[in-house]
């Protein structure tokens, strides 16, 4: 199956930043074949479909490093509050009572939002059980994913949510094996950990050391993110948050830590010297009243930034243009109104989020032999720019545009999102089963 799509714009977020006009993408096999002028194309005997958008701007798909899917039906219930009341008392006896119906109704409703708003790759943390059911509606949807069940050994604050270590690393690991790189890889397995302070030591190590048994996993788990978890950690450890996991070896470049936002300087170095990742969810960082992480900092340091909007209970939606304009905005009263300018935060959005997963070469631009994970966004609304040319292409995107700019997505040549509805569900359907589940779920909190 081959087609070709031809845009007003291309962004195509190589190492030049060029922006395309008058020219087309030709997709054959989920891959990007060509890119082309139009100026002596044959439209006539192209034996493809053709697909014109003259006032649509075309994209590399957004890639988020930091999702719950598992607690998207819990939107509007944990609010106002800070991270350990929070788990406390809402997160974790909601998740304790998700049966597998539940927990699927979470993911659908959480997959077609990050479609619609076109998020094309994710990494998401699945909850202590049934995440089979998370794998396998990953697989269903076309979605391209990291995904793993959360690990929790440990848990001071909500003790019926927790398994034994022995029960977590036997789990784990035979989900690894059923389900890393399935779909033809577009499904892969992220060692979950939920923090320091909900893993034994044993199970931290353990399942870093699993990573090395499947090729292109990582390693993914919460850090720094709240004053009182990281006193709490010092206090059991003597060490901050980072410190630590250093000092048992479980931190490279294959660790994507979420949060990242009171680091010491001595941290800093060692998120440095080991290559690990961060993923930013500054929404989420603002309501749970946790802070602002030092993201210019970071970036100066040369440590890998991305972006993830984390759960819908710590943030009340999954979008990543709301994650690009604030990620954007609270920087400037801080660091100047020129620190994370538009370009810079699409690119965390896009081709610093495929680096952070190590798949720069496969998606994150659009470039030839790449995968056609694309999004077509309308740049044409009234409410965006009406400056008609690429310099204002960056800062329409970041600044000005929503959800429902969002008209068309593809995951490796297959269209999921067209015409500003979905091609997955039936978004009707969804609703009405996730307030039914929730409602179920709620009278076994």
């Amino acid at each position: 199956m081959k087609y070709i799509i031809i845009p007003k714009f291309i962004v195509t977020n190589d190492s030049k930043d060029t922006i395309l006009t008058n020219h087309a993408v030709e997709i054959e096999n989920g891959k990007i074949k060509a890119i082309f002028n139009l100026k002596n194309f044959d439209k006539e005997n192209y034996t493809g479909e053709i697909f014109e958008y003259s006032e649509l701007t075309l994209i590399p798909g957004f890639v988020q490093t930091h999702i719950h899917l598992c607690q998207t039906l819990f939107r509007g219930l944990a609010d106002d509050l800070q991270l350990l009341d929070w788990l406390q008392h809402r997160i974790f006896p909601y998740e304790n009572a998700h049966n597998k119906n539940s927990l699927l109704a979470s993911v659908k409703v959480g997959i077609n939002e990050l479609l619609r708003g076109g998020t094309t790759t994710i990494l998401d943390m699945g909850t202590l059980r049934y995440q089979e059911v998370i794998f396998e509606e990953l697989i269903n949807s076309g979605i391209r994913a990291f995904a793993g069940n959360c690990l929790i050994d440990q848990n001071d604050l909500f003790p019926q949510f927790k398994s034994t270590t022995k029960e977590q690393v036997d789990y784990t690991y035979n989900l690894a094996k059923d389900f890393h790189n399935k779909a033809d890889g577009r499904v892969k397995f992220g060692f979950a950990p939920r923090f320091v302070l909900s893993c034994s030591e044993e199970l931290l190590k353990e399942s870093f050391e699993m990573k090395s048994d499947f090729e292109g996993s990582v390693y993914h788990t919460h850090s720094s993110e709240n004053k009182n978890e990281i006193a709490e950690v010092r206090k059991r450890f003597g060490k901050e948050n980072i410190e630590y996991f250093q000092s048992i070896k479980t931190i490279d470049d294959h660790s994507v830590f979420a949060h990242c936002i009171h680091t010491s300087e001595n941290e800093i170095q060692i998120m440095k010297e080991t290559k690990m990742r961060v993923a930013h969810c500054p929404s989420s960082n603002l309501k749970l009243a946790s802070g602002i992480a030092n993201i210019p900092r970071y970036l100066k340091e040369g440590i890998s930034v991305s972006l993830g909007a984390d759960g819908a209970p710590c943030n009340n939606n999954l979008s990543a243009l709301m994650e690009m304009r604030l990620a954007a905005m609270i920087q400037k009263p801080i660091h100047g109104a020129e620190s994370m300018n538009a370009k810079t935060v699409f690119k965390l959005a896009t081709i610093e989020g495929a680096k952070a997963l190590h798949l720069e070469n496969e998606i994150g631009s659009i470039e030839v032999g790449k995968k056609a994970d694309l999004v077509l966004i309308n740049l044409n609304s009234p409410f965006n720019s009406y400056v008609e040319d690429e310099k204002s292409i960056y800062s329409d995107i970041v600044y000005s545009s929503e959800n429902h700019n969002v008209h068309s997505v593809i995951v490796e040549g297959k269209w999921l999102v067209k015409d500003y509805h979905s091609l997955v569900y039936d978004e009707k359907e969804i609703t009405i089963n996730a307030k039914s589940e929730l409602k179920k779920l709620l009278s076994r909190v």
